[in-house]
């Protein structure tokens, strides 16, 4: 029999670590191959129409009617109007009137004389372009009619003399907001604005007040209110205190 032959050649050894590697490879190629087709799928699937911008909804007529707004009629003097400017404004804030919409809706609540007033007044003009001045401009229209200078100038002096009667800051603060918005010219800037109302607070208050530097008209008549509180409150007890000394010393 003829010899075996021996191969020279030797078999390659895998080593562990190689074994390992490949692995590796293999797993990191087929994570790198899902994500491509998922890329793939969501660019297909994905809308590249431009998105529609939601617009914010616009109050109408019958919503701000619904949102019962105060009605004015031209005889009910300068308060009444304050009132109606303040019931006006709340209304359209609750209704969403649009800034364009406020004095078409506002004029649709004058009645009587006011509403005489009002069609003399945009008939020269046309109504389209009346209704096109704004709202503050309106204000001032109304508050020239209906508080004329010999009321705005005792309005005036009683600003200038307003101070709180005993403890009743309530009243104080509501009539001061008055006559600073019947009378807006009194006052040259807010920082006058809060001189003015420090200035008619009690004397217990006063100081503690300006002391505490508000920044608002609105900061200051929080800070006087909360003070005015406190001293009914301490007021209240030393009162219950003496009451019940007075009990005692008469049993």
């Amino acid at each position: 029999m003829p010899p075996k032959r021996t191969s020279t050649s030797e078999t390659p050894v895998i080593t562990l670590d190689a074994i390992r590697q490949l692995i590796n490879d293999g797993i990191s190629s087929a994570l790198k191959a899902q994500a491509a087709a998922m890329a793939t799928s969501d660019n297909s699937n994905r809308n590249t129409e431009p998105r529609e911008i939601p617009v914010a909804k616009r109050g109408n007529y019958k919503e701000f009617i619904n949102c019962q707004p105060f009605y004015f009629n031209g005889t009910e003097g300068a308060v009444d109007l304050i009132r109606w400017f303040e019931r006006t404004e709340s209304v359209f804030s609750r209704s969403k009137c649009a800034e364009e919409d406020r004095v078409t809706f506002a004029t649709g609540t004058l009645t009587d004389d006011a509403l005489s007033w009002w069609n003399a007044h945009a008939q020269p003009m046309g109504i389209e372009q009346a209704n096109q001045i704004t709202w503050t401009e309106l204000k001032r229209l109304l508050t020239n009619k209906y508080c004329p200078r010999t009321e705005i100038k005792k309005m005036e002096d009683e600003f200038y003399g307003l101070t709180v009667n005993g403890s009743d800051l309530k009243t104080y603060i509501r009539r001061f907001q008055e006559l600073t918005i019947l009378c807006p010219n009194m006052v040259p800037n807010s920082e006058k604005l809060m001189e003015a109302f420090i200035g008619g607070l009690p004397q217990s208050i006063e100081g503690n007040v300006t002391a505490s530097k508000p920044q608002t008209l609105e900061e200051a008549i929080n800070i006087s209110q909360r003070l005015m509180d406190q001293i009914i409150k301490r007021d209240s007890v030393n009162r219950a205190g003496n009451k019940t000394q007075f009990c005692t010393r008469n049993q």
